[in-house]
């Protein structure tokens, strides 16, 4: 008995490897897109600059390791967004809930490009709703009423969450989120 136990625990083997996705995260400047990351990431949330070009982050999870690249959001740079694109497995579109109407307007515009480009249509969207614990913060019910996500992403998959640096437990179940569906494409049968 005492053999089988000191089998079971030691010659396991190494645990199976975690599933790696390739992920685009777009939104628009002051988004929140490299301060939610960093702190994903456990890095310190000191000296956080906005990101120009863009940047690549490995961020664990128990059971999948998320390869995130974070695409800046400033007017000259959203242009180039399409040609980062490729390869892409899924999508985290970060938005401001708390900014102007202008901005607004622009982030929407954004994500519907995003929701409807050739190389991400298919694939599954993560929609944060940044900086609800701010006083101007829209509700998740305004900005799904406001960017008309119901018919623009019918038959699409996609999560709208709410989410602020304050609760980073409610952001990581969001991502938890994102990679079920991850996983669930995983398992589909290919289309031929």
């Amino acid at each position: 008995m005492d053999y089988l136990c000191f089998r079971a625990l030691c010659c396991k083997g190494p645990p199976p490897p975690r599933p790696e996705y390739d992920l685009v995260c777009i939104g628009l400047t002051g988004s929140g897109k490299t301060s939610l990351l960093s702190q994903l990431c456990s890095e310190s949330a000191e000296n956080i600059v906005s990101t120009t070009g863009f940047s690549i982050k490995a961020v664990p999870f128990q059971n999948a390791i998320l390869n995130v690249k974070e695409l800046g959001g400033a007017d000259n740079i959203r242009k180039y967004w399409s040609r980062y694109y490729q390869g892409s497995q899924g999508v985290i579109f970060v938005l401001d809930s708390a900014s102007s109407e202008d901005d607004l307007e622009t982030a929407r515009n954004e994500l519907h490009s995003a929701l409807q480009h050739p190389q991400l249509c298919t694939l599954p969207f993560l929609i944060l709703a940044n900086h609800q614990d701010k006083p101007a913060a829209r509700s998740v019910q305004e900005i799904k009423k406001y960017f008309e996500l119901e018919p623009l992403a019918r038959g699409k998959r996609w999560i709208l969450k709410p989410c602020s640096l304050d609760d980073m437990e409610a952001v990581k179940d969001s991502f938890s989120l994102l990679i079920n569906l991850l996983e669930e494409r995983d398992f589909e049968p290919s289309r031929m």
